[in-house]
């Protein structure tokens, strides 16, 4: 990797890392969503591909429908269906659809990743907080992080988008960590995330970032659909996904978290030289 000097003010190892839920901890492909999208669109008449529930992730999750709606050919198939444009009570009412039926969808996609627990036993054995963000509102974490907790994965604070003002890519879930778990500087912390908006959050934060490709958003697939494939069908998935990441401004971007402990060990080389990568 090319690196140039830049100024960095704190020196010290990473001391926080700050992670994503589904495609990031948990729910390999980041699935559970997109099938809780596609269902609460199939049951109002207009059905959207899987493609367009993915284009918007790491919105919250009221956002992410009105941005569905914002697609022209989703738009069009609304019109069709109802004979008019879209309200924000449709808006409301997905919203309020979504949160009655993301339940089963999460409960069928909460497996931890593999190597999630390795990986964060390696950095608790660093002394590092555990700090995570998600696009979920509480009500959906009010169910997904006991299912988590059960696998082994209690973080030391989550912080959901129903706790801050503004969602990703605004930094304030990063920050509210940041504050929450007692962060010296910023610049200690790290956070890990499958999307471009949640990367653009960490970078708004001053903080590192690692875009995960393999197990996420972009990548899309489930794990028993990632182990089917060969290595040049997983690398036909796997670079665009990571120039994607790349182009996010992402300083890192690895498979899987599985691989976080070798890229901490690079930050904190970066930092001890008060270097930044490109």
């Amino acid at each position: 990797m090319q690196t140039v000097q830049r100024h960095i003010t704190y020196h010290g190892p990473i001391t926080t890392a700050i992670f994503d839920w589904a495609g990031t901890v948990l729910d390999f492909g980041c699935v559970a969503p997109v099938q809780a999208f596609q269902q609460v669109f199939e049951e109002v008449g207009v059905p959207i591909s899987i493609a367009q529930a993915r284009a918007p992730m790491g919105a919250a999750k009221r956002e992410h429908i009105a941005l569905i709606l914002k697609n022209a050919r989703v738009q069009a198939r609304w019109q069709q269906r109802f004979g008019r444009a879209c309200t924000d009570r449709d808006v409301d009412a997905l919203y309020a659809q979504f949160l009655r039926v993301d339940r089963v969808h999460v409960e069928k996609h909460s497996a931890l990743i593999p190597g999630a627990l390795e990986t964060l036993a390696a950095l608790r054995a660093r002394q590092m907080a555990i700090g995570s963000t998600t696009g979920y509102p509480r009500e959906v974490m009010a169910y997904l992080a006991p299912l988590a907790a059960a696998q082994g994965y209690r973080p030391d604070y989550c912080c959901t988008v129903s706790d801050v003002a503004r969602g990703r890519p605004w930094p304030d879930m990063c920050l509210m960590n940041a504050l929450k778990l007692g962060v010296a500087h910023v610049q200690s912390c790290v956070v890990v995330d499958d999307s471009p908006t949640g990367l653009q959050a960490g970078l708004a934060a001053g903080m590192w970032t690692v875009g995960i490709a393999a197990t996420g958003n972009e990548v899309g697939l489930t794990l028993d659909e990632w182990a089917l494939l060969d290595d040049a069908a997983r690398q036909a998935r796997l670079i665009p996904a990571r120039q994607k990441l790349a182009q996010s401004g992402a300083h890192f971007v690895i498979d899987s978290i599985a691989q976080l402990p070798a890229v901490i060990d690079q930050i904190d080389a970066f930092l001890q030289a008060r270097r930044r990568p490109v």
